[in-house]
């Protein structure tokens, strides 16, 4: 929230310099964001009056104006199409400097002699407005120094806030802060009750008071809106960084600043019949203010006539019911809306406005009163008019509860580390508005106001306490805590040795959102529902991932994009499943491949990644982590049929391998083969605990064979039945070739083994090895038909 630190000080102005005042605000929770000057550094400006204007001799567009600065009237020409008799304007005399270190010279125009300038609002750094010359008010005094007369030695101060302080956005909540920081009582402008003049009232109907539990309406008529705001009003709504449009909108933008209560003004004769705040239907249209046409949802608070909607509540109005200059009759709105309700509503349309900022982060529900009657009042010295009576529409049983707590003095010397002096406690909770309603044994009991709706546990008013007492003037305690060794089981290997592993093979982490395109998840992972958020950031990030496929195929087509050929990438993450009425969160381990094996250089070449290069990268991992894996051949949905292994371990399936479904690689668009991979990080992060084993000093034992199978057989079952069948002084197997072709018939292949045995203690016989030898080859041929090659 920007705001005019001036206007701050007519409410509340302590004994402190404008960065002292700065620093006291961000040091009790109110960050100061930054900080500018009002108009540009410019000097020898004066208010001017324009006392004769007449043609320029040699120029259309020019005029040769006679200017008096109070002492002097001297010749100026002027271009600005606004400029007559009788105009008071700031006025630069020669040698003044305007921003931009622009010095004001005595000089010739077309001929005619030019003795200083007649300045816009731009040329002296006050706004964006170049339009025409700035106009002053009639009652100006001719000759004082324009920065007097503005009272431009001020500052915008910019506050960055959190959302729990509400309260604070408006001049109003920002005095009383600064008023309790500094014991300083805050001096707010008197607001009295608006007599009517006569007996219309507007008809409100309030169809949905859960989302508008209190609405306030007054008719003001006979106005005259083409009467201009004064210039202070407008000047503090520029500096709060509004722009001023007409005296209706200025007023209730001014309210807005001042008290924190958005209001609105519809023109009464573009409505049709009353009020009636009700939700939408589900696609009705409305035009709103900025011109931009919207089709709202069922679940959008609407103001509306007997007719149509004419706003969206809490956000902005429709530009049918908008006010103009010929506007005679206002209906003045001030409404208290539900947080919930209005939360993101205007964020759904693309809008962000200064209302629904205040709307959706709580208004004081006691306000809308107060608001009225001083919007009414400041309407009424402006553009005239006749007020009527306030119609005022409120359920009870729907409007927030007071709410009361108790602070235990124990518990507040605990969390801060210091026991403050009762009396300092009740002087600090009574300067914040909270009202002390019983003494307690052990602490107080406080009403909270309305205009607090963040406090509401007891952590909050110690929160409070801290923040007017001073966080520096808390005591700096080390914390104590004893910090004993967890337990970590040898067998279980951290993640963050998987995340190396991959890093040494090439690969790169990523970190995706957990938040996917329901879309590329239904292509990825069909049997599974995705959770869908309730108020998604946008509609490609609306549902939770049941697979990190979703994310990392975007990342793919996001790096192919850009003209990526070689992406290896993994990411370890939750996914999210739904189990019966809860969530079922599982850790993942998950990957995908495209392009070289090896990047490209003179001696590698460019050999395509490929099925069994993925695969073998598995099996380094496996060997890692010290568990046995099988690749079983199955189907997956978003995998190609034929290149799709499912993995398991003892009897459990732990994830999948294989390459991206061509059909699901064209509906995302992408290129190349696209090797996947994902596992359950719960199943494999467990292994065996590593051994001491001595080295033999004996002789190893080899023996070779080669044996026709069938094509279907798998090397894993092959390898499964000669470890089986030979012996526990086996050391290794090693398959060391392959062979298909027509000699061996359709359907079968080759595949020559290596067999090694060592004995710890002694030299195996010929004998023993040859028995075992044997048993291998009887238990591949009894087992898998395999026959022996000679």
């Amino acid at each position: 929230m920007k705001f005019s630190e001036q206007w701050l000080r007519e409410w509340v102005n302590p004994n402190l310099n404008s960065q002292e005042l700065m620093d006291q605000i961000t040091m009790a929770g109110l960050e100061v964001d930054g900080f500018e000057p009002v108009a540009g550094h410019f000097s020898g400006v004066v208010v001017g009056e324009v006392v004769a204007v007449e043609p320029h001799p040699d120029a259309d567009k020019l005029r040769v104006c006679q200017v008096s600065d109070g002492k002097d009237t001297v010749q100026v020409v002027c271009g600005a199409p606004n400029v007559r008799p009788g105009l008071k304007v700031p006025f630069a005399v020669v040698g003044a400097v305007l921003p931009g270190d622009f010095t004001i010279k005595k000089a010739k125009l077309r001929g005619q002699p030019s003795e200083g300038m007649l300045c816009s609002a731009s040329e002296l750094g006050l706004s964006d407005d170049h339009e025409g010359l700035m106009e002053l008010p009639a009652d100006a005094l001719v000759g004082e120094s324009l920065s007097d007369f503005l009272k431009l030695n001020d500052l915008t101060i910019d506050v960055d806030l959190t959302p729990n302080r509400a309260d604070c956005l408006s001049i109003k909540g920002i005095a009383r802060e600064v008023g309790v920081l500094n014991s300083v009582v805050a001096e707010a402008p008197e607001i009295e009750v608006v007599e009517a003049v006569h007996s219309e009232v507007p008809e409100i109907s309030v169809q949905a008071p859960s989302g508008c539990p209190r609405y306030l309406g007054r008719i003001l008529r006979n106005v005259n809106l083409r009467a201009e705001s004064p210039l202070w009003m407008q000047e503090k709504l520029r500096r709060s960084g509004i722009r001023s449009i007409d005296a209706a909108v200025d007023v209730t933008n001014y309210v807005m600043l001042e008290l924190g209560q958005p209001m609105h003004a519809f023109d009464r004769d573009r409505l049709k019949g009353g009020i009636v705040v009700r939700m939408a239907q589900q696609g009705e249209k409305l035009v709103l203010l900025d011109g931009q046409e919207v089709e709202m949802t069922a679940e959008t608070l609407v103001i509306a006539d007997h007719g149509k909607p004419v706003a969206i509540a809490g956000v902005m109005g429709g530009e049918d019911s908008g006010v103009n200059a010929d506007t005679r009759d206002l209906v003045l709105e001030s409404a208290y809306f539900d947080p919930i309700t209005l939360a993101g509503k205007a964020r759904h349309y693309g809008l962000h406005t200064d209302a629904s900022h205040r709307f959706e982060r709580g208004v004081d529900y006691q306000l809308a009163r107060d608001a009225m009657e001083r919007c009414t009042a400041l309407l009424v010295s402006i553009v005239g008019g006749e007020p009527g009576d306030i119609v005022e529409v409120a359920s009870d049983d729907h409007l927030p509860r007071q709410k009361v707590i108790d602070l235990r003095e124990r518990r507040l010397a605990d969390v801060l580390g210091l026991a403050i002096d009762r009396t300092t406690v009740e002087e600090i909770l009574s300067r914040l508005g909270l009202h002390i309603d019983k003494l307690l044994k052990d602490g107080w009991r406080i009403s909270v106001p309305s205009f607090r709706p963040d406090i509401s546990i007891e952590e909050d008013l110690i929160e409070e306490v801290g923040r007017i007492y001073g966080y520096n003037n808390l005591p700096v305690t080390e914390p104590i805590g004893s910090l004993g060794l967890r337990t970590q089981q040898e067998a279980v290997r951290p993640v963050s040795a998987i995340q190396n592993y991959f890093v040494a093979c090439g690969y790169q982490e990523a970190i995706t959102y957990s938040f996917v395109d329901p879309k590329v998840q239904q292509l990825v992972d069909p049997d599974h529902e995705g959770i869908a958020l309730a108020n998604p950031i946008s509609s490609d990030l609306a549902v939770m991932r049941t697979s990190l496929w979703s994310g990392l195929l975007k990342t793919v087509a996001h790096n192919q994009n850009r003209q990526q050929p070689r992406i290896r990438l993994f990411e370890t993450g939750l996914r999210f499943v739904k189990d019966g009425g809860g969530i079922d969160q599982q850790p993942m381990l998950a990957g995908v491949v495209v392009g070289n094996q090896v990047p490209e250089n003179w001696v590698n070449g460019r050999r395509a990644s490929d099925f069994y290069d993925v695969k073998g990268e598995l099996e380094s991992l496996f060997r890692l982590l010290g568990i046995e894996v099988q690749f079983v051949a199955s189907q997956h949905s978003a995998l190609h049929p034929g290149q799709t292994a499912e993995l398991v371990r003892d009897g459990e399936s732990v994830g999948w391998l294989g390459t991206l479904h061509p059909q699901v690689q064209k509906n995302l668009e992408l290129n190349g083969t696209i090797l996947m991979f994902e596992l359950f990080l719960n199943s494999i992060v467990s292994g065996y605990v590593p051994n001491f084993k001595e080295i033999s000093k004996y002789p190893e034992v080899r023996r070779d064979l080669a044996i026709i199978i069938g094509s279907d057989v798998a090397f894993a079952d092959v390898e499964r039945v000669a470890k089986k069948h030979a012996g526990e002084r086996l050391t290794a197997l090693r398959a060391f070739d392959v062979y298909e072709g027509e000699a061996l018939g359709e359907g079968n292949r080759s595949l020559a083994l290596s067999l090694f045995w060592q004995h710890p203690e002694r030299t195996l016989n010929e004998e023993e090895v040859h028995s075992l030898f044997n048993g291998v080859i009887d238990a591949l041929k009894t087992e898998l038909s395999a026959i022996l090659r000679s």
